[in-house]
């Protein structure tokens, strides 16, 4: 059944129009995600088809009876009404709270709110959980919405995108968060250029199914094909799932990887790293940390050790409030701990993007607000100067010398990130990178993370993100621990759900020297205990990279099955790093052993 009808609909604010001659459609159950830059129209158009906004040309019809449901990235909320009044109306609680489907929603999205709290007394984030909220109890035909993952943890992106993929209602929605666009959409319109250009599947079959238009039509733009057919050759050697759901033909995308290296370098950036920054980069010894100063707020870690080395690229996770960016502050030197020591290299270069914008002057240009750090930078291999890489972070042209007064948040924030990658650093610690960057500008962001040699250790609710740019992942459980998750993202709602208990695997791989001590290992001064764990941790890493090593050479090994000469050749390398890997694993297994681990 047809819901809603567009027929030659055409919209404008000032002289270039954001939708020129757009006609489609939406049917029962069509479940469709909305992609383009900033400002390229997507909001109008979702406005468009919500019926509150009125084209300046052209028709759009509604079933007759359709029930609409949408959020916005505003919020209407009556400052003097309760939540509970917002979201269930005047029911009293026996009789919503008698419903299992409004009770996992106000659990799983309000559970932290007190539900008597006035709207006017709500932080922005806990508005809009309450808005999200109150249209999800409603029975709609159709649900709108407009970045609705804005302001909520990874925990519960995972649990909306499950709510909403098992909803039979007609979904569409405006989103930067690729990793949900996979997991709820199976078609993508893209906004661009006053038209809208539709696609099968979620967000990995339009990669693909764009990359191969581009191809069959041989587009002049090479660099952005390039990066698009490096995205998927990471989509292609991700978890199974990534590709699993979307329609496309699997040998044209083969063949438009099949000669594309790895996203990144990952054995000449960590060498080119431990050049830049020897061997210790930051040790945390015996650190016990409060988020609100020493003995107050809520606790980080107790009496936690762990190192970060040369070329690490670490994402960090954990629930809203669980310490995260007090973690990094603590990492930049702004905050200091309990007790415990946190030894950082002499030749630590640090930038540090917080979620609070810093202040630049209101009066200066773009370009000369970035020129004023440094007007050129090596990226991995290659030289690039201030204006080069503003037009990659998505300022084009004139938009170079608008004045930084008149920015959005979002390009002011892109504008920091920018200044701060000018100024050289070894050392970046990101928090909530993307927050108000489009999905072709996270595209260029991450390929230039790609390049960029360094320790990086990056905080973020966009999972595909996190994912796309860490080779790690370490968790904050609650438990004053840094917990190392060797099945990344995946592993931590597995834990979430469980109560934090260790999963399979995480048993099985161990977490890795973080357990809260109260004494030392038995027979062991704590001095000799911090040195064995250092050890531990240098040996485990030594394993990461002796595990890359041996998956690439079993690719090829593979490659060159016809080429005998070549296979032994590879074989006698792959018994070497085997043999080697070997030797490791006892000398850590000795190590965990004496630890009583």
């Amino acid at each position: 059944m047809n819901l809603v009808n567009l027929e030659s609909v055409s919209h404008s604010y000032g002289p270039k129009p954001l939708l020129r001659e757009v006609s489609l459609g939406i049917e029962a159950g069509d479940r469709i995600g909305v992609v383009g830059r900033n400002g390229g129209g997507k909001t109008t158009l979702i406005s468009v088809i919500a019926g509150t906004l009125t084209p300046n040309t052209g028709r759009v019809t509604h079933n007759r009876g359709l029930h609409v449901g949408s959020l916005s990235q505003g919020d209407d909320l009556d400052p003097a009404l309760s939540v509970q009044e917002i979201v269930v109306g005047g029911k009293p609680e026996h009789e919503w709270a008698g419903d299992a489907a409004i009770r996992e929603i106000m659990a799983s999205l309000l559970g932290d709110i007190d539900l008597s709290a006035l709207a006017g007394t709500l932080s922005g984030g806990e508005r809009r959980r309450t808005a999200l909220a109150r249209l999800l109890v409603g029975e709609h035909d159709l649900i709108i919405l407009d970045e609705p993952t804005n302001h909520l943890d990874i925990e519960a992106i995972d649990w909306l995108a499950r709510h909403l993929s098992a909803r039979r209602t007609a979904l569409l929605v405006v989103t930067h968060d690729r990793w949900f666009l996979d997991a709820v959409s199976t078609r993508t319109w893209e906004v661009v250029d006053g038209s809208v250009e539709r696609y099968e599947g979620g967000y990995a079959a339009y990669v693909l199914a764009k990359a191969e238009r581009a191809r069959v039509a041989a587009a002049s733009e090479a660099r952005r094909q390039n990066l698009m057919r490096k995205e998927i050759a990471w989509l292609r050697r991700g978890p199974p799932a990534r590709t699993s759901k979307p329609k496309f033909r699997i040998e044209a995308a083969q063949a438009l990887i099949a000669d594309e290296p790895p996203a990144r370098e990952s054995v000449e950036l960590v060498k080119f790293a431990a050049a830049r920054l020897g061997r210790t980069v930051y040790d945390l010894e015996d650190v016990t940390l409060h988020a609100g100063g020493p003995g107050q707020g809520p606790l980080v870690l107790e009496r936690a050790t762990w190192q970060f080395g040369p070329g690490d690229r670490v994402g960090l996770i954990g629930v809203n409030g669980s310490g995260k960016s007090s973690l990094l502050r603590l990492l930049a030197d702004t905050v200091q701990p309990d007790s415990g020591q946190v030894v950082r290299g002499r030749t630590v270069r640090l930038a540090h993007l917080s979620q609070e914008l810093a202040e630049l002057d209101p009066t200066r240009r773009v370009l000369e607000t970035v020129e004023e750090i440094r007007k050129f930078i090596q990226v991995g291999k290659k030289e690039w100067t201030a204006s080069q890489l503003l037009e990659r972070l998505g300022f084009r042209g004139e938009a170079q010398w608008k004045v930084v007064g008149d920015l959005s948040g979002g390009e002011r924030r892109r504008l920091q990130l920018l200044r701060l990658l000018m100024d050289d650093p070894n050392v970046l610690l990101l928090d909530e990178p993307t927050n108000d960057l489009d999905i072709e500008t996270l595209n260029e962001l991450e390929d230039l993370l790609d390049g960029w040699p360094g320790t990086l250790i990056v905080v973020s609710h966009d999972r595909y993100f996190l994912e796309r740019v860490s080779d790690r992942t370490v968790a904050l459980l609650g438990d004053g621990r840094l917990s190392m998750l060797p099945g990344g993202v995946d592993e931590y709602l597995e834990r979430r759900a469980s109560g934090g208990a260790l999963s399979a695997r995480a048993a099985a791989a161990t977490d890795v020297q973080t357990a809260p001590q109260t004494t030392a290992a038995p027979g062991l001064s704590a001095k000799e205990e911090r040195e064995l764990r250092k050890e531990l941790s240098r040996l485990e890493r030594q394993l990461d990279k002796l595990g890359t090593r041996e998956e690439k050479l079993h690719a090829s090994m593979a490659d060159a099955a016809a080429d005998y000469g070549r296979l032994a050749s590879l074989d006698a390398e792959l018994k070497e790093i085997l043999a080697e890997k070997e030797t490791v694993e006892t000398e850590w297994l000795e190590l965990a052993d004496r630890l009583g681990e």
